[in-house]
């Protein structure tokens, strides 16, 4: 059984290199840019990867094109900032040659901060990421925090994913503002309508199911700041989701006589 391994990218010049090297085992290497501006693309091909260039419109239609790009048998989908292990490379090597499964989701181990997080939602935070070409495709409704759609049976390894996330608090904002407007215009478009209550209760559910539920207190002071910076990030979603409410009412509403 062949196997591409797929990395998605946008200015990933301090992370690719590293990245494939990880995945040298795979028959094929592609780099699926999103017409970086550093020196990804001249890296990831002096690193023997094919690259691939496409606008970006959302994580879900990138994901589905660079699945038709693939000429082998299975895809390991690899965010640049993840590596794959030696131990995580023989168990996707023995699971190509003797399973019927037609994808395996995938632990990952998360270092947030500098630091493995094993609480909180962030372990064993399964990827579907070994995709069986012709039988998965990623369902175009749902653009960010993709969901494969797979036709057959899904596995599950036991090796973890290496994931260099969120290197300060810097980026971490950055990337929760952007997932917190997504979520917010996804239930916008479901016409969920906000409560004024769900800006208190939904950010203190989500700081319980975060610190208690899924045991951030694991990671001490560390599971406590990020159990707090998820809860209000939720509270961000539902804002931005009042926001996106008011804004149709005032378009909707009849011009003074």
């Amino acid at each position: 059984m062949s196997l591409t391994a797929i990395i998605l990218t946008y200015n990933e010049e301090g992370h690719i290199a590293d990245c494939l090297a990880s995945v040298r085992f795979a028959d094929e290497l592609i780099v699926f840019d999103s017409f970086s501006t550093d020196y990804t693309i001249s890296r990831a091909s002096q690193a023997g990867a094919q690259v691939i260039q496409r606008r970006f419109d959302d994580y879900a239609h990138q994901r589905n094109a660079a699945l038709e790009a693939a000429q082998t048998d299975w895809v390991l989908f690899v965010d640049a900032d993840e590596r794959i292990s030696p131990e995580l490379q023989n168990e996707i090597q023995t699971a190509l040659v003797s399973s019927t499964d037609a994808a395996f989701r995938i632990p990952r181990h998360n270092y947030i901060f500098g630091r493995l997080t094993r609480g909180a939602g962030w372990y064993p935070d399964y990827q579907t990421r070994l995709l069986r070409v012709g039988m998965t495709h990623y369902d175009i409704t749902r653009p960010v925090h993709e969901v494969v759609i797979v036709d057959g049976s899904i596995g599950t390894l036991t090796q973890p994913i290496i994931h260099f996330n969120y290197h300060d608090v810097a980026q971490f904002h950055q990337k929760q503002r952007r997932y917190a407007a997504f979520d917010a215009r996804m239930l916008f478009d479901a016409r969920v309508q906000p409560k004024f209550r769900h800006l208190i209760t939904q950010p203190l559910r989500h700081f319980w199911w975060r610190f208690v539920t899924l045991r951030g207190y694991r990671d001490g002071l560390h599971g406590l700041r990020l159990s707090a910076l998820m809860a209000w990030y939720e509270l961000e979603k539902y804002r931005l989701l009042r926001g996106l409410w008011r804004a149709e009412g005032r378009a909707n509403a009849s011009p003074a006589l």
